[in-house]
């Protein structure tokens, strides 16, 4: 049996016309997947990894 990722939530932040990722819980991981194509799957991030991408954009990391 596969563990699906729980608990999907988009930001606050987010437009509903924009493009956003949803955030989901899977174990003691992060799962992160794409609202226009939700079926297409996601990506994990292990706790370690999820800390250091919040840093990089709490620091103001990434461009638009």
């Amino acid at each position: 049996m596969t563990t699906l990722p729980t608990n999907w939530r988009k930001s606050s932040r987010s437009n509903p016309n924009d493009s956003c990722v949803e955030v989901g819980r899977l174990g003691d991981s992060a799962a992160v997947r794409d609202t226009k194509d939700r079926e297409g799957g996601y990506f994990t991030a292990n706790p370690t990894q999820w800390a250091a991408f919040l840093d990089a954009v709490k620091a103001d990391r990434f461009t638009t």
